[in-house]
């Protein structure tokens, strides 16, 4: 981290930033590391009015400018732009079920939406936007990895004529502890006396804390060209491991264990980089960079022609990634405020 914040550092002074989403998980968090650099200023763009007012009296930051509005809202889009350097866009429908349920509307702020703010970004002139993914982009079999490819591949086919404004994206799995995700539930389970329900004990997820998520937006600001995708290493557990080492951190090594079977949507496991990305990608020790597929309307290079390596290649999912065991999964949990709190017998509320 410290690597990142001596070399980003410089790129930010006197720059105005803009967080889409920014009263979410990763919004949050990003901004708690980008008031640390010497930026003019920080826009928060969310619809959210009350999240905005407790993060304008949590904060009390005069960097921080806040501007409802909603990205499926191209004026309103355009009018928080205005005199923008830099953009995370983090704004999304993130939730599986929400986006089965409703999957018109992820298609309205997952895909329409990056199309608005990509298309101002141009139109403003901004320097570098990030756009946010995730690994259920790869290989997606519900609506909201459906969109979130899309979503991919809109910022991946404009980066192809943005002019002088950059444009790439981040794709990231599990963030531990987020706001919805498993750790608070299996936490609350315990707390209420209730068994931990695992859907099966062979899942496997990745597992990445909010600050990991953080260092590669900040890697992908200070390394990204147009169209890359980078996604940071990481490890990965069973569900049945997560769950055991939650009853180990929380003194209830006895707590019952009930296994549900799979929900509708979800995979066995999850894969941050396809097999055809594998093939091209750049290992950059930590992360891989994912660089864009920059062929053309030339249909022979689609249908004739093929590629050996790429019949060579493996992707990069949560079965075949290092594989924590309990011990280490302790470890790792142990790294969050929300689980540390948990194992002292208190309670915060998970990040954004």
């Amino acid at each position: 981290m410290t690597d990142s914040m001596s070399s980003i550092s410089p790129i930010f002074k006197g720059a105005t930033l803009l967080i889409t989403g920014g009263t979410g998980s990763f919004g949050n968090a990003v901004l708690t590391r980008f008031l640390n650099y010497d930026l003019k200023e920080i826009r928060i763009f969310s619809r959210d009015e009350k999240k905005q007012d407790d993060m304008r009296k949590r904060f009390q930051d005069p960097k921080l400018q806040f501007y409802i509005g909603d990205v499926r809202d191209y004026q309103s889009v355009l009018n928080a732009m205005r005199g923008v350097d830099f953009i995370f866009h983090a704004a999304a429908l993130k939730q599986v079920p929400s986006c089965e349920f409703y999957p018109l509307e992820a298609v309205k702020t997952n895909i329409l939406g990056t199309e608005n703010v990509l298309e101002a970004a141009i139109i403003s002139g901004v320097r570098k936007v990030v756009c946010l993914s995730t690994d259920k982009a790869v290989y997606p079999i519900n609506a909201m990895g459906i969109s979130k490819a899309m979503m991919e591949k809109i910022f991946v086919a404009k980066s192809r004529n943005s002019g002088s404004t950059v444009i790439c994206g981040t794709r990231y799995g599990n963030v531990m502890a987020s706001r919805g995700s498993v750790i608070p539930l299996f936490v609350d389970q315990m707390r209420a006396g209730c068994p931990i329900t695992i859907t099966d004990q062979n899942m496997t997820r990745f597992m990445m804390t909010l600050e990991d998520a953080v260092d590669l937006v900040l890697y992908a600001f200070t390394h990204g060209n147009s169209g890359d995708i980078f996604v940071q290493k990481a490890p990965a557990a069973t569900i049945e491991t997560l769950a055991m080492a939650l009853t180990q951190l929380l003194n209830l090594p006895k707590h019952p264990i009930q296994v549900i079977g799979t929900r509708h949507g979800e995979k066995l496991y999850e894969a941050l980089l396809s097999r055809e990305e594998m093939a091209c990608a750049e290992d950059l020790r930590e992360y891989y960079r994912i660089p864009p597929d920059l062929r053309d309307l030339n249909y022979g290079k689609f249908i004739e022609e093929g590629e050996i390596k790429i019949s060579a290649a493996h992707d990069y999912n949560s079965h075949n990634t290092h594989r924590l065991s309990q011990d280490e999964m302790k470890q790792l949990l142990l790294k969050l405020p929300f689980i540390q709190a948990a194992a002292e017998g208190a309670y915060i509320e998970p990040e954004g």
